[in-house]
């Protein structure tokens, strides 16, 4: 994730909304893992760069997958939202 400005980017954090209890990003949109696929649409509307995060940087590893796979561009694993939090 070096070169990236996260206070340019747009954080979202793939955990169930239940797991944000524990602790979030401020600002950070909410779309959990399993419901990546049908907002396909909604991230290629959002300001890159895109920095996903999770609680260990697994689920967020294979949400930048998926939307690689799909044609999304500029999106990056940010790992666990702890670290991306600690580097805002």
């Amino acid at each position: 994730m070096e070169n990236i400005n996260l206070n340019e980017a747009t954080i979202v954090d793939v955990r169930e909304p239940l797991e944000l209890l524990l602790g979030k990003i401020e600002g950070a949109i909410n779309i959990p893992l399993g419901k990546v696929p049908d907002n396909l649409e909604k991230f290629k509307t959002l300001k890159k760069p895109l920095v996903l995060c999770c609680q260990s940087g697994n689920r967020s590893g294979q949400a930048v997958e998926f939307l690689a796979a799909n044609g999304i561009e500029n999106i990056h694993n940010g790992g666990g939202w702890k670290q991306v939090k600690n580097q805002l």
